[in-house]
């Protein structure tokens, strides 16, 4: 019975991660918890089902995107890693690593290039932008960190033509504790420009077959 049971509870949360992932793309959710609540209110579902985990959304919107993206959704995702790597050159003094669904390549239209920057103080990043130019906005970030501890992340915001960039800026103790990634619980993926450029370079290769 508790196999019969077991198997259930799977289906559903394999049902829901599927419509949470629907309420993301559709819905232009970033918030998990939100995507979630939606899907049990879309299936009707009664509080105390057994809600998929984040990763399971994560995997949901990746297989939604193969099946359903096409080639928009590739020419998406190299249009948002090329503005990462030109912004990641243009503030290649605060040693910039690109993070979220960029990196990951689950993107779509309502998806933000977000870059962690490692300086001094958050004035050095401030005046570096406005030396080169650039309209932005203040922003905080709460980030759990990997001593267990929430703390608050400056940053900035700004749009690169019709793309959104987010910066969050890593200053004195904050530099030496990692990010949690919300989805997973692990220490949160970070690229540096090396690595962004050669995945830019894996998806043309791949274009071409």
């Amino acid at each position: 019975m508790r196999s019969r049971n077991n198997s259930n509870d799977a289906q559903v949360r394999q049902h829901l991660a599927d419509e949470a992932a629907r309420v993301i793309i559709n819905g232009g959710i970033r918030d998990y918890g939100v995507a979630k609540r939606k899907a049990l209110e879309r299936l009707r579902l009664p509080r105390g089902t057994p809600l998929p985990r984040n990763q399971d959304i994560e995997e949901a919107l990746i297989a939604h995107q193969r099946l359903f993206g096409g080639d928009e959704s590739v020419l998406l995702l190299k249009r948002l890693r090329k503005v990462a790597r030109d912004a990641m050159h243009a503030l290649h003094e605060f040693r910039p690593k690109l993070v979220g669904a960029v990196l990951s390549g689950v993107v779509d239209n309502h998806s933000v290039v977000t870059l962690h920057l490692f300086a001094n103080s958050v004035e050095e990043v401030a005046w570096a932008l406005m030396e080169r130019r650039i309209d932005h906005r203040n922003s905080e970030h709460l980030l759990r960190m990997s001593t267990g501890e929430a703390t608050r992340i400056p940053g900035f915001s700004f749009i690169v033509g019709d793309m959104p960039i987010e910066l969050l800026v890593f200053s004195g103790r904050s530099c030496r504790h990692m990010p949690i990634d919300s989805l997973d619980g692990h220490v949160m993926a970070r690229a540096s420009l090396a690595k962004v450029c050669s995945l830019g370079d894996q998806q043309d290769a791949a274009a071409s077959l």
